[in-house]
């Protein structure tokens, strides 16, 4: 039996995006000293709109049973060394920093969430 809400599916949908990020952060920094390697990277904040804008309900966020894959491109703007390289280990620090953050909040809220369920669930029992 599964229990669930609109919102633990976006919330999972969320972490989902968030681990996707995560992934693209560590192939970047594995990277690094990859001659011709581009960092390449997603727009969180639209795809997780795009996610919450698909969701109807059982859904969230998966189209036809199959989840929706993030949009990744190669990032513009940054710095290319001789060797073709553009990864900066500082910026994929940071942006590790930051998905580490939106995970933890993304595993506070849904556990939020589920003790709310649980809560109804046996609210007669009080």
């Amino acid at each position: 039996m599964e229990i669930a809400t609109r919102l633990s599916n976006e919330i999972a949908r969320y972490l989902d995006l968030d681990t996707r990020q995560i992934q693209l952060t560590a192939a970047n920094m594995a990277n690094i000293d990859t001659p011709g390697y581009r960092a390449v990277g997603m727009d969180f904040e639209a795809e997780m709109r795009q996610a919450m804008a698909t969701a109807d309900g059982d859904l969230g966020g998966e189209v036809a049973g199959k989840a929706m894959s993030p949009r990744v491109f190669n990032v513009d703007g940054l710095i290319v060394r001789p060797d073709g390289n553009n990864v900066s280990m500082d910026r994929e620090g940071l942006n590790l920093a930051e998905a580490q953050l939106k995970f933890k909040t993304g595993v506070a809220l849904l556990r939020r969430e589920y003790t709310r369920i649980f809560d109804a669930i046996h609210a007669d029992a009080k």
